[in-house]
């Protein structure tokens, strides 16, 4: 992979570079935000956080009600508006934007590319995962993000090897589905449902790859 930041990092320097924000509100988001990474949304307190950031607890409820308030208001925008949509164009460029022998070899990419994406930011990926599931304007936000960035570049590629003959002549979009719902439960079965479980990832991500060719074609 060439992401040379990981997502926590990319956050912090959004929020350091925005203007509207104190210097106080600055450390608190910092501070919410690595701490959220490291141990979870439930599992951090208000008083870490003001305890890190180096502020009286007080000085967070002045600025955000609740933690909840904290998380909504502050760092889901920041990964919406600014963090989401690079990672996006960085994952294109280095998985669909490149020329592959055969449909394998590119799905094998692709599988790995998120397999190492998630290795590297699991921890806020599953923040973000538990908020999808209760905010409407969050899975619209993610959604859009996908429909202009990432669906024209899926339907472009299983359109060329379907024509090669690689792929059955099924409807793009359930071969999109199949790829995208295989690949992402691997990684939350891998990275957030059994983290501790003996894997093999080089034999997991093969079996992946397999287990979708077997199933489109």
């Amino acid at each position: 992979m060439t992401e040379s930041k990981d997502i926590l990092t990319q956050m912090l320097e959004v929020a350091e570079q925005d203007k509207k924000m104190s210097d106080k509100q600055k450390k608190i988001v910092a501070a919410a935000i690595e701490l959220f990474a490291e141990r979870g949304f439930a599992a951090t307190s208000t008083s870490e956080i003001a305890k890190r950031a180096g502020v009286a607890e007080g000085t967070i409820f002045r600025h955000y009600k609740t933690k909840k308030d904290l998380l909504t208001s502050i760092t889901v925008p920041i990964m919406i508006d600014s963090v989401a949509p690079f990672l996006v164009r960085t994952f294109v460029a280095e998985v669909f934007e490149q020329e592959y022998p055969d449909f394998r070899t590119f799905l094998g990419s692709l599988v790995r590319n998120r397999f190492e994406f998630a290795r590297e930011n699991s921890q806020v990926i599953k923040i973000y995962m538990q908020e999808l599931l209760y905010h409407e304007e969050m899975r619209e936000q993610f959604s859009k993000i996908f429909m202009v960035h990432v669906k024209g570049q899926f339907d472009r590629i299983i359109g060329f090897y379907k024509e090669r003959g690689e792929i059955n002549d099924m409807p793009t979009s359930t071969i999109m589905r199949a790829l995208i719902t295989n690949i992402v439960g691997f990684l939350v079965t891998r990275f957030m449902i059994m983290p501790d479980a003996d894997w093999d990832d080089d034999v997991e991500v093969e079996r992946t790859v397999t287990y979708i060719l077997d199933g489109i074609n």
